[in-house]
């Protein structure tokens, strides 16, 4: 059994992985955002793990031992999105303090998320500080920026993991899972069976699918909402934009963020398409395959198809992350608030990018420890 402690843990991407794949034990958590720890208590059954609200004040003499140190220090001090200040936001020297636990607890090994921004800001001066301190701890390193579209999850996402293990041999293989940022090895695309307008295309089961259904309440349906971009040019496309901690603030000013649905179901009977003011019996646009308006001397009528358009739900924003309608039903049954809902999201790491690390890790150390009996008979 691999034993790990979750830094920096949000709502546990690292841990829905971990338990997907099998073989690991979560001895210790740390989070400080107070909805992301209810949302973690509500998702994993924590009884008898050491928890840390702020990896700044962690008594190290008072941690478990462990294998494996998990964790994606804050990234908003790295990141284009934000004001990119790296070691000059006291966020981005979190990071130090993750550095810190691999110093006094000399973990085999650890895994470690962040944006891919980190690899270049400062000219790469952050990066190399970063590797510098923890090779000097003797971990030997490897990394690679993975997009999670190429992991079945219809979201682009690219995000830089850094694995490190503390001996000799690199741990290069971890990433040999032969899908990349620049290839999208392995990404499933959309399989055209009977061409068509928006809403009457035929797609195979096999492939990706191009459609959300707020009906059933996830990724996958066919059923005619395209994934679209809040921008003032929106575009649209297969798969959703990156994900945000604020993807409920509506037109966003970073190109390509906050996807919303476009929805191109069915005709329907609209009252005086140029008067937006109008309305009867309290409607203007009724659903589809309802029967028109009724006539009157003064009303215009009409038909819109195509157009509409909506925000994710919190729901969709969970399911593009990787998490399951079960785990997010239980979160949102704490009472959560759909703004929180969100940002638990925005805030993490897609679940099926870690799972294939996660397979790749546990292979790669059971032959370490295999080499190792063998050295010793």
């Amino acid at each position: 059994m691999i034993k790990y402690f979750e830094s920096f843990a949000g709502i546990g991407a690292f841990r829905s992985a971990f338990e997907k794949v099998g073989g690991f034990e979560c001895v210790g958590w740390c989070e400080i955002d107070r909805f992301a720890q209810k949302a973690y208590r509500a998702l994993y059954n924590t009884e008898g793990e050491k928890f840390y609200e702020d990896i700044t004040k962690i008594n190290y003499g008072d941690l478990s031992d462990f294998d494996l140190l998990v964790g994606g220090p804050c990234c908003q001090s790295f990141s284009v999105a934000g004001s990119r200040k790296a070691f000059e936001d006291d966020r981005g020297n979190l990071f130090f303090d993750y550095i810190r636990i691999l110093e006094v607890k000399r973990p085999r090994c650890f895994i470690a998320e962040n944006v891919p921004n980190l690899l270049g800001i400062s000219q790469g001066e952050c990066f190399r500080i970063l590797l510098e301190k923890i090779s000097e701890l003797g971990y030997r390193m490897c990394w690679r920026v993975l997009n999670s579209s190429g992991f079945g999850i219809p979201q682009s996402r690219r995000r830089l993991f850094l694995v490190g293990y503390l001996g000799d041999r690199c741990p290069a293989e971890v990433f040999s899972f032969g899908c990349n940022d620049e290839e999208n090895c392995g990404e499933r695309k959309p399989e055209q069976l009977i061409s068509g307008s928006q809403g009457s295309r035929v797609y195979s089961t096999d492939g990706a699918a191009v459609t959300q259904c707020s009906g059933s309440g996830g990724i996958g349906g066919k059923t005619g909402l395209y994934l679209i971009d809040c921008n003032t040019e929106p575009q649209i496309t297969d798969t959703a934009r990156c994900i945000t901690a604020h993807q409920n603030s509506g037109m966003s000013h970073h190109k390509g963020e906050h996807s919303a649905v476009f929805i191109d179901d069915a005709p329907r009977a609209i009252l005086n398409p140029f008067k937006e003011t109008t309305r009867q019996n309290g409607r203007r646009v009724k659903n589809s395959n309802e029967p028109m308006f009724t006539l009157t001397v003064t009303d215009r009528h009409g038909i819109v198809h195509k157009g509409r358009i909506r925000r994710l739900m919190p729901l969709e924003c969970w399911k593009l992350m990787g998490f399951t309608k079960e785990q997010f039903e239980k979160v949102a049954a704490t009472g959560m608030s759909d703004a929180q809902l969100y940002k638990q999201a925005g805030n993490s790491i897609v679940v099926p990018v870690l799972v294939e690390i996660a397979k790749n890790l546990k292979k790669f150390l059971e032959e370490e420890q295999c080499g190792e009996h063998n050295k010793d008979i």
